[in-house]
Formats: C-alpha cells, structure tokens, sequence
C-alpha cells in the first residue's frame, strides 16, 4: 500500500485514520514516529508481529492465532502491514464500532477468505485460541465448552445450522449482535471471567 520510509505522515492516510478511528491527528503522528523506529522500512513483517502477540500471551502458544490475525489485516496480502493497517488493527481490536468490529471477526474466521464461514474454520480459530490458554487455566472452563470441538458444536448450534452449513457475513453479524454468548465463545476470555458472566446469566 501507499506508505514509504518517510518521516511525515502522508496526507492522504492522515485524513483516512482520522475519519476512520478514534485517534487524533497529533496521536497519529507520534505513532507513526514511534512505528518508524520500530520498523524503519515502515512495514512489521508476519514474524514481527507474531514476537509482538507472544509477549501478550507468555503461558500459552498465541502463534497460530497470531497469524490469523496478522492475515485479517493484511488487506493487501503483501506479507506486511504497513502503518494504516497496523492502526485500523490497534483501533478494531481495542475500541471500534460494534458492527466495524464484528465485520473483522467475520474476516478473522473466514480463513479461505470465500465470504462465508464453514464449522471447520470456527473449529480452526477457536483452536488457535485454545492454544494460549496455560494448560492450567484450561481445567478451570466450563465442562461444556472446555474443548475446541464443544464450542465449534455450541457456536454452531446457536447459530441453528446443520454440520455442512454456512455463515454469510449478514447473518454472523445478526447473530452475534442478538446472542452475547456466540462472541464470549468466539473469544479469549480468562476462565474466571468466563465463570463469572455464566453466573449473571443464571441469576
């Protein structure tokens, strides 16, 4: 995408983040020095941005979620992300609009990017997800959704559709905007919390 090795901010990319996310202009300048004395060719690289994800989760293996991630944001499927994508990234998973952020879930769970989302990729991210709960924490979750393959099954199942089915981006949306718990099963939450909201629902 547009974004070279210089020092100011284009323009351009300025007005597009500052009409599309919540950050300022003078937030957005610091951030792109910031971002240029970490990554002075002006793009993170795949392996980059996975060492960034791994010191989030130091107990667990977020590798594979973080490509995942990484892929959902790669709008340009260049191997990189370069400024903008890396803020829209900062701003969708931290405070964007419901339905903004919702339209990157879908993105994050439709792997072969086909518009639809099959049982097998939901399984394949709740999988990587899965893999950076500390085995420790693991034992603590809800015996019914304490394995990929039962929340894949309880995911699906409130979703009302049969194993070979498919979810178009529209009704994913509706469906996690109608029902809370589609969302808390789609992703990472500490076991206690988890705990915690299934113990409001019941009172």
């Amino acid at each position: 995408m547009g974004n070279s090795k210089s020092s100011v901010l284009s323009k351009e990319i300025l007005e597009d983040l500052k009409l599309n996310t919540k950050y300022s202009e003078a937030e957005l300048c610091t951030w792109y020095q910031s971002f240029l004395k970490e990554c002075p060719c002006g793009r993170i690289s795949k392996e980059r941005f996975e060492g960034i994800y791994a010191g989030f989760f130091p107990d667990g293996d977020s590798t594979d979620y973080a490509r995942h991630v990484f892929r959902s944001f790669d709008t340009n499927a260049d191997g990189t992300l370069d400024f903008k994508e890396y803020i829209v990234a900062l701003h969708l998973t931290s405070s964007g609009k419901t339905t903004r952020k919702l339209e990157w879930a879908f993105s994050l769970y439709d792997i072969d990017g086909n518009g639809t989302i099959s049982k097998n990729e939901v399984h394949d991210i709740i999988k990587s997800i899965f893999n950076m709960i500390p085995v420790e924490d693991q034992k603590h979750l809800p015996e019914e959704e304490n394995t990929p393959e039962k929340r894949a099954n309880k995911i699906w199942k409130y979703f009302g559709k049969e194993e070979n089915d498919k979810i178009k981006e529209g009704e994913f949306i509706q469906g996690v905007i109608d029902n809370k718990d589609i969302l808390r099963l789609m992703q990472y939450d500490k076991p206690q919390k988890i705990k915690d909201k299934l113990k409001e629902k019941k009172q």
